[in-house]
């Protein structure tokens, strides 16, 4: 493969990644505790037109990114009340996250901006520029990868790092923490846990508010780093094709990254595939390349949700014994 290929490719497939990878950690989080998460979609969608919204109107990045976070943790804690606290059906409380998100954000944005919909651009101060851009472009120019350095490595923003750098804290922190003990425990027996004296709900509920802290970061990320507005559900299904990569990798942060990835390399590779003739068979429909991340959400859900082994509690009420 050509080395400027590569280096786009590879760069492409990170920048994709990000957002899946981001909900991922979250579902992830939410589910080791017990906890079904399919309202990852809505939440990361209410985020990103919260960082829209405060974005285009505030004109400052760190205010962006905590209104986006703080809305998707707020959506997370009426999850929990609904779910954690009430003991209602976890699936139909995310199923509801969702529609609401898809109708609210598409009511406020018409309402307040006028713009069918959409928010108005934010400014070029305000998205996430590339981390490190003169060493990207230095690197760039070196004999054989300096492409695949330069462009596939180097030259991306700082939420492209973090996300790949929250995978190994978040596997240290399940596996190597007392809190993630605890976590995987709450998940698979939470009697055993409330038997001793380690709340349940407690724990639920921070597993839930970290779920809301990475899906406002993804829902930030692709307002402020990957476009520059916000329109209508432009999560465009990344939700379930993180749930579909978590359940993919088994409820472990390593193995859901590289599911992450490879959707992610789908996605770029679609793009790139657009208007290319293959010999014997001509130009790929356009509609045909883009729905390859799609379908293949629904074969891994279809064909690894009976195998994975999710944890023992998840979905399942916990109800206090007397």
């Amino acid at each position: 493969m050509d080395e400027a290929l590569l280096g786009a490719m590879l760069a492409s497939t990170l920048r994709v990644s990000t957002p899946l990878i981001f909900c991922a950690l979250a579902g992830l989080l939410s589910e080791r505790s017990g906890v079904v998460d399919i309202a990852l979609e809505g939440k990361m969608l209410l985020a990103a037109f919260a960082a829209g919204a405060c974005g285009a109107a505030l004109g400052s990045t760190l205010l962006a990114m905590l209104a986006a976070m703080a809305v998707a943790i707020s959506m997370s804690w009426v999850h929990g009340l609904a779910c954690v606290s009430h003991r209602g059906d976890q699936v139909v409380s995310g199923v509801a996250i969702n529609i609401i998100a898809a109708g609210i954000t598409a009511v406020l944005g018409a309402a307040w901006f006028a713009q069918g919909g959409q928010t108005p651009p934010v400014s070029a101060d305000v998205r996430i520029q590339t981390l490190w851009p003169g060493v990207a472009a230095a690197v760039r120019g070196w004999p054989m990868l300096g492409a695949v350095l330069g462009d596939g490595i180097l030259g991306h923003n700082a939420l492209v790092y973090l996300a790949l750098l929250l995978v190994p804290l978040v596997w240290w922190l399940l596996f190597r923490t007392r809190f993630g003990l605890r976590l995987r425990a709450v998940g698979e027996n939470p009697q055993m846990v409330d038997a001793a004296g380690v709340s349940v709900l407690r724990l639920r509920y921070t597993a839930l508010t970290l779920n809301g802290l990475l899906c406002g970061l993804a829902g930030s990320y692709l307002v402020l780093a990957q476009s520059a507005s916000f329109s209508q559900n432009m999560t465009a299904g990344r939700g379930f094709m993180a749930l579909a990569a978590l359940i993919f990798g088994r409820w472990h942060p390593v193995r859901a990254l590289w599911a992450c990835l490879l959707f992610g390399f789908l996605d770029a590779a679609a793009i790139r595939l657009q208007g290319v003739e293959i010999r014997g068979i001509g130009e790929v429909p356009v509609q045909v390349i883009q729905a390859l991340p799609y379908v293949l959400t629904v074969v891994l859900l279809a064909g690894f949700m009976g195998r994975a082994v999710a944890p023992k509690a998840l979905g399942i009420p916990y109800i206090k014994e007397r």
